[in-house]
């Protein structure tokens, strides 16, 4: 049987959300394997999503395999669920967690090979670390860290470090976290010393995503400065990181380097952040922001939902 290589897989659990803005209250799905899915459908990139969900949730799947999104869904008792709280900063949130869903293991996971494979665990016990390693002998391990940061104690959320950081991160070719989660991890509140940080402890790429004030990238002793592009409106940053990972990593795995990169995932992140839900756009808006740093209505009016 001929074993197909993946540009990209995510592994990740898809997620019941409860998302509360100072404008409105949404239920969706979600999670950084939701997310990071839906903005990759409009791209030409052999992809791959590895979740876990229960059984009454499958119709979550059966819509996203209709967007010709490849899946495979490991079983489990319970599907995670999140109630993410924002203020009118977006930049900051309130979560709680209702259920919790089956860890993603070796044993489980199926015989794939891909280039990259993005991990975006939600709790701190999603993810085994062993799991992680094995991945690492088969790709590029790329990883939105904040799961990993998380536990949960009387359905709040809470953050502390990540004790297993100095044996996992060697295996890490690419980390995202965004400045708070780059705080508790390396001890500082500076960025620039933050990235350095963790690229000592071993990985090759490191993204601080800086919210409003854009990201930074620290690869091969140098700082990639990445712009954050204005919005036409700030409705809904749940899944604004997710995306900008989607971008960042479809335009690496095409050779891109990291300022072009950067700044196409800077731009669906502007992009998404108009609205509620996943990334709805195309590639046509995206290069427009990129080009013009800022958003055309007309355009975003005429992508392919």
């Amino acid at each position: 049987m001929k074993i197909i290589m993946y540009d990209i897989c995510t592994i990740g659990h898809i997620t019941l959300d409860k998302v509360v803005t100072t404008q409105s209250v949404n239920y969706m799905p979600g999670g950084t394997s939701f997310y990071f899915s839906k903005a990759l459908r409009q791209f030409d990139i052999n992809y791959m999503l590895v979740t876990a969900l229960a059984e009454q949730e499958n119709h979550i799947l059966a819509a996203l395999r209709e967007e010709q999104i490849e899946i495979f869904s490991q079983p489990s008792p319970y599907t995670v669920y999140f109630e993410n709280i924002y203020s009118a900063n977006q930049d900051h949130r309130e979560q709680n967690v209702l259920h919790k869903a089956a860890p993603f293991t070796v044993a489980q996971m199926p015989d794939i090979q891909s280039r990259i494979f993005h991990l975006g665990p939600l709790l701190s016990d999603d993810i085994q670390l062993d799991l992680l390693k094995s991945l690492a002998s088969k790709g590029e391990v790329s990883l939105d860290i904040q799961g990993y940061l998380r536990y949960v104690k009387d359905k709040k959320v809470y953050y502390t470090d990540w004790a297993d950081k100095k044996e996992a991160l060697p295996f890490v070719s690419i980390l995202k976290a965004n400045e708070f989660e780059m705080e508790v991890v390396t001890g500082t509140s500076d960025v620039r010393e933050g990235a350095r940080i963790l690229a000592e402890m071993g990985v090759k790429e490191v993204i601080i995503t800086l919210g409003s004030k854009g990201s930074l990238v620290y690869k091969d002793d140098h700082f990639y400065q990445i712009p954050a592009y204005t919005p036409t409106a700030v409705i809904d940053a749940t899944g604004c990181g997710d995306t900008y990972m989607a971008g960042y990593l479809s335009k690496k795995v095409r050779g891109a380097d990291v300022q072009e990169a950067g700044e196409f995932g800077a731009a669906m992140a502007t992009l998404k952040i108009q609205s509620s839900g996943p990334f709805s756009g195309n590639q046509e808006a995206v290069n427009h922001v990129v080009l013009h740093g800022e958003c055309d209505r007309e355009l975003i009016a005429q992508a392919i939902y």
